[in-house]
């Protein structure tokens, strides 16, 4: 072997380029030849240089090294992302300093030299940090992504260091975790994340709640991965990091249960004995809110690999839930369960439900651990109930009937438990009774702490029998004696009235279970109820219950019952207590018909209960009785249609008048109602489907509040969706509210839109073809309501909600749904046509110059499909011909858009364009209405001269004439006058009410708007100027001016229609007449509000065929309306 020759400084220029020419290879050598690297930086350690006379020494070898090192570095600054040679330089940089600093660390020691002295170590890493620094703030984003992915590597390595290099370092990192660019910014958090533990919590700004922000409201999905996995867990970091399991990405929210929650459910301990103690994200950390929030989002999610690592942390709950407890050490399974269980809510809602059927899913072991045997039931918990029927419905669910029979006891046993548990139920609410009475005045600590502990024992005792019911429905009842027993127990039940309204609709699915049919089922209630208001007869009808079985209908005998005494001979206790047994009543009818599904006729038994009670609590003042009346009455007109037809226009007045409690109750009947019985209200034979949807509409744009509004929307769109209402004027209404500023607070409304409006658009292309249609309407009320928009609050752009719809009536997206769907057709012309209508806009001058520029640009976001109607595409041309030729655009930006768009057009299609001749179109009968539309284009120029005159002179008059105009306006409002003066109306319009008469259809109206223009040009009328009008607040104004642009569409019944044309005959009489203009314009202003507010009322008022109502009748008439209903 060759003896070693002596080290030069030269030797470094030729050993460094081969050692990271090895590392760059693989990672298999970097230990290698860090000990290599570090005896070259030990040997040019020792080369010095004497200064100063000797006083001091310059370090010449170390800085040769230093150079050289810096030098290899630097040519992995320029590689992309990606490339594994320059990701091993890297490493293995990081990796030396991590080896130069123990090795540092152990001569220190053993030396006993001071920590604050400097060593080759210290000097090196300050020298590259530094170098590190200047790369960091580099132009080139790939030079700062590999300059901070070294200092994410040597971060958690550098041992002591200087406090201004501390410093640089911690600022460093603080401004690349705001770079523009993802890469970077995510290994700025890594190398933010290994600071966390050394930083002093008084900095600022403090580094977790920096990394905690980039957690939350990063947009790049890999820095927040990356922030999710470095990010130390504690009780500052762990909301943000469970708000993770909704982020957006399906990566993130995996990342939440497989990276972080679960690893770190148990630590263990360092020691000679090494046990298992509560780690950070151990489940009793949690509160009971975020534990049902880690599960609710984990197991509710849409990804499989999302539902597949929650059900794994909720196992890995049930194994260490009592790590850390006094009775960790006694094992048993049954135990493990119990106290998971007590990890959740039981009451509120089905978290702790879903979490335990994940466990059963997951966990065999635990589900063939599990028995019930007699000490099982001997002791009843909530815990113990609650598993007991999870357990069985998991049974029930997935067809186990063997492990079924094998734990569950007989139904005569578990009788005799929910009459012990309801037996001892009857006790605690006496006693508490009792106790309310003799201490009712008392307010002692003491006595208030065992009145609540008392409370929290009848909840638990209510929550056992409701458990006990809920599992009773899904057992064997063959055995009659134990079928029996359970009828007269859940009968006793509810006949009586201390029974808590909790149970009722658990006592009546046994019953169900046990009744052969509806017809028995319905029958054991109305007795229930008849007992329950009429106590005479009670003993009398136990009797009869002794002797008589279930399944045993008997004859129809009508019994004579004393009639009820009269409420004003009632006293005020009698009242009361009459009150609450009718709710109790009203309470069991309404489950009672929840639980039906046959039609009212084939229950004659229900028409009593409508006479005696239903219909007795619609009539009621109180509230509370009338809504469950009202509830009860939608229940029935489900089943019974000749009584919807006859009961609708109730729900509708009670809509209008009822406070919002009320209203949403009866709301949900009306949509109920008309989901059921459709072809009855919406149907193409319905004579009242039109004033159903003017009536909701009318309601949906007058409601003030948010709940009602948002239960409008639902139930309107439910039936969009499922094609009961098709009417254009419903979606516009829908999309002008989904973009209101006004509904901009109302989260759940515009929650259910922003659900709703794509849904309904890609499910159908009749669908997308109706929102096309609508587009042009849609973008000009969004226009006008825009420009008015003087607010702090933020209103969306007529462009974006433009490029809304343009997404949503892409027949791509379409089409990838209708490969799922059978029978599912793509119209691909939609954008084709909608190109057709945008062209037709940019005629009308009622668009300024910005809306035009905004519909030449949306013009490049449509789709042009391969295959298209030559007649289509030839009048998409010859719009844009006669677009260039008659209407030339102004602006360059938007002339160059426009062009654009031409331009595509006529490469893509010119085949279908090149034998076009326009003479030959004219001829075709289809295309008569494009060529009047294309006709009826005045020139441009012609156009201004004709307007520029009028406007000249209109301005002189407005001047010279004021003060008369003055006098004129203020003898007119005294008048009582409430059409506004022609001021306002010239001011609120614009141009755009000069322009509408000409583009109407109608002949009345054209005659109508030129006498109108003709008076207008006469001195008399002149035009009230805007300086002597009231002053109003601007945000006002603009509030008005929006809510009147985002109104919805009016619609016009053949009413409006006839009062319209008698309008116009009056109008052409009065042209004959010659009294004077200004009269002439007030009589038929007063004619147009009268109108208006009578078209208003037959909105609001929907007739229907039947003209008296429930409501407005007496006491007498009782049979007669119920014989009406049915």
């Amino acid at each position: 072997m060759p003896a070693r020759s002596a080290f030069t400084l030269d030797s470094l220029s030729t050993e460094l380029p081969k050692i990271f020419e090895q590392v760059q290879l693989t990672s298999a050598n970097h230990q290698k030849n860090l000990v290599a690297l570090y005896k070259l930086q030990t040997e040019a350690a020792k080369i010095t240089e004497s200064v100063q006379n000797g006083k001091s020494i310059k370090l010449v070898g170390e800085r040769a090294f230093e150079d050289t090192l810096l030098t290899m570095l630097s040519r992995t600054m320029p590689v992309k992302k990606g490339a594994t040679v320059a990701d091993r330089v890297i490493k293995f940089v990081g990796g030396f300093t991590k080896f130069i600093n123990e090795k540092a660390h152990e001569e220190r020691e053993k030396e006993g030299l001071d920590e604050d002295d400097d060593t080759t170590a210290s000097r090196f890493v300050a020298r590259l940090l530094k170098f590190l620094f200047r790369g960091s703030l580099a132009k080139d984003k790939i030079a700062r992504f590999r300059a901070v992915q070294c200092i994410a590597e040597m971060v958690a390595h550098l041992g002591e260091i200087e406090e201004d290099v501390y410093n640089d370092l911690r600022m460093c990192l603080l401004e690349r975790v705001n770079d523009k660019e993802a890469p970077v910014r995510v290994q700025a958090v890594i190398a933010l994340s290994k600071l966390c533990g050394s930083e002093d919590p008084s900095e600022e700004p403090n580094i977790t709640d920096v990394l905690v922000d980039t957690l939350s409201y990063d947009t790049s999905a890999e820095v927040r991965r990356a922030a999710l996995a470095n990010l130390p867990i504690n009780e500052r970091t762990i909301p943000a990091m469970l708000a993770r399991t909704r982020d957006v990405d399906p990566n993130v929210r995996k990342l939440v249960y497989s990276s972080v929650l679960e690893p770190h459910c148990t630590v263990v301990t360092d020691g000679e004995n090494q046990t298992e103690v509560v780690g950070p994200t151990h489940p009793r950390v949690f509160s009971i809110e975020q534990r049902e929030l880690v599960v609710r989002n984990g197991l509710g999610d849409r990804e499989e690999a999302i539902k597949s690592a929650a059900a794994k942390l909720v196992s890995t709950w049930v194994d260490v839930v009592r790590v850390g407890t006094t009775q960790g050490d006694a094992k048993s399974i049954e135990e493990d369960i119990i106290a998971f269980l007590e990890l959740f809510d039981l009451v509120e809602n089905s978290t702790a439900e879903d979490a335990l059927a994940s466990v059963f899913k997951s966990r065999t072991d635990i589900l063939d651990a599990l028995e019930f045997n007699d000490a099982f039931w001997e002791s009843l918990t909530p815990e113990k109930t609650f598993l007991a029927r999870v357990f069985v419905d998991h049974c029930f669910n997935s067809k186990d009937e063997a492990r079924l029979e094998n734990s569950l006891p007989v139904v005569t046993m578990l009788a005799f438990r929910i009459q012990s548990a309801w037996q001892e139920l009857i006790a605690a609410m006496q006693a508490e009774e009792e106790d309310i009475l003799l201490r009712g005045g008392m307010d002692d600590e003491a006595e208030n702490e065992l009145r609540a502990k008392r409370e929290e024992e009848r909840l638990d005792q209510e929550f056992i029998i409701g458990e006990m019911l809920r599992m009773a429905v899904n057992l064997d009842y063959a055995d009659e004696i134990g079928r029996r027993k359970m009828f007269q127990l859940v009968r006793t039940m509810i006949c009586q009235d201390i029974l808590p309204e909790g149970l009722l609709g658990r006592c009546l699915d046994v019953l169900r279970t046990l009744s052969l049919n509806e017809r028995d089922l319905i029958r054991v209630v109305v007795e229930v109820v008849h007992e329950l208001r009429d106590p005479a007869d009670e003993e009398e009808q136990l009797r009869d219950d002794t002797v008589s079985n279930i399944g045993e209908t008997p004859a129809s005998v009508k019994t004579v019952r004393a009639a009820p005494k009269p409420l004003a001979e009632m006293t005020p206790e009698e009242q009361v207590r009459a009150d609450a047994i009718d709710l109790r009543c009203l309470a069991l009818c309404i489950g009672m018909l929840e639980r039906v599904n046959g039609t009212f006729e084939e229950n004659s038994t229900l028409e009593g209960i409508l006479g005696e009670l239903i219909i007795p609590a619609v009539k009621r003042k109180e509230l509370s009785l009338r809504e469950r009346g009202l509830v009860c009455l939608g229940l029935c007109c489900l089943i019974a249609r000749r009584m919807a037809m006859n009961s609708f226009q109730l729900f509708l007045s009670q809509v209008q008048a009822a406070p919002e409690p009320l209203k949403v109750r009866v709301l949900h009947v009306v949509f109920d109602i008309l989901m059921v019985h459709d072809k009855d209200f919406l149907g193409p034979n319905s004579t009242n489907g039109e004033r159903i949807i003017e009536f909701l509409l009318h309601i949906l744009d007058n409601e003030e509040s948010d709940k009602v509004q948002a239960l409008l929307c639902v139930g309107i769109a439910k039936l969009m969706l499922s094609g009961m209402i098709s009417d254009d004027r419903v979606l516009i209404s829908l999309m002008l509210k989904y973009v209101s500023p006004d509904t901009a607070h109302n989260q759940e409304l515009r929650q259910c839109l922003s659900y709703f409006l794509p849904v309904y658009c890609y499910s159908s292309g009749a669908h997308q073809r109706r929102m096309q249609k609508a587009f042009i309407q849609l973008y000009k009320s969004l226009s006008e309501a825009y420009k008015e928009w003087d607010s702090d609050d933020d209103m969306i752009s007529p462009v974006q909600a433009s490029l809304m719809i343009v997404d949503w009536t892409d027949p791509q997206k379409a089409h990838a749904i209708a490969q799922n769907v059978p029978g599912h057709a793509v119209d691909e012309s939609i954008h084709i046509d909608l190109a057709a209508d945008i062209i037709r806009a940019l005629f009308d001058d009622d668009f300024g110059k910005e809306d035009k520029k905004a519909l030449c640009q949306l013009l490049g976001k449509l789709h042009l499909p391969d295959q298209v109607d030559d007649d289509k595409i030839r009048s998409v041309k010859l719009l844009m011909h006669n677009l260039n030729s008659r209407r030339p655009l102004r602006d360059a930006s938007t002339r160059n858009a426009f062009a654009k768009f031409e331009a595509s057009v006529s490469k893509k299609y010119e085949r279908q364009l090149t034998d076009f001749n326009e003479d030959e179109y004219r001829q075709l009968e289809y295309l008569q209405e494009l060529f009047e539309f294309l006709d009826g284009v005045v020139p441009e120029d012609d156009d201004d001269e004709a307007i520029e005159l009028p406007k000249k002179k209109g301005g002189k008059k407005r001047r010279s004439d004021s003060i008369s105009t003055e006098s004129d306006t203020s003898v007119s409002g005294m008048s009582g006058d409430d059409s506004p003066p022609p001021a306002s109306k010239r001011k609120s319009s614009g141009k755009a009410k000069a322009k509408r008469p000409r583009l109407s259809q109608s002949d009345n109206e054209s005659e109508a708007a030129s006498v109108a223009t003709s008076r207008a040009e006469t001195p008399s009328a002149v035009i009230t100027p805007s300086r002597v009008m009231p002053k109003r607040s601007a945000a006002v104004k603009s509030r008005a001016a929006v809510s009147k642009n985002l109104a919805p569409p009016p619609s016009e019944s053949e009413d409006d229609e006839e009062d319209r044309d008698e309008d116009d005959e009056e109008d052409e009489e009065e042209d004959d007449d010659p009294t004077p203009a200004p009269n002439r314009i007030r009589k038929r202003t007063n004619d147009s509000a009268a109108g208006i507010r009578e078209a208003a009322r037959r909105v609001s008022e929907v007739a229907f065929e039947r003209e008296d109502s429930i409501m407005d009748s007496s006491s007498d008439e009782d049979a007669d309306e119920v014989d009406d209903l049915l």
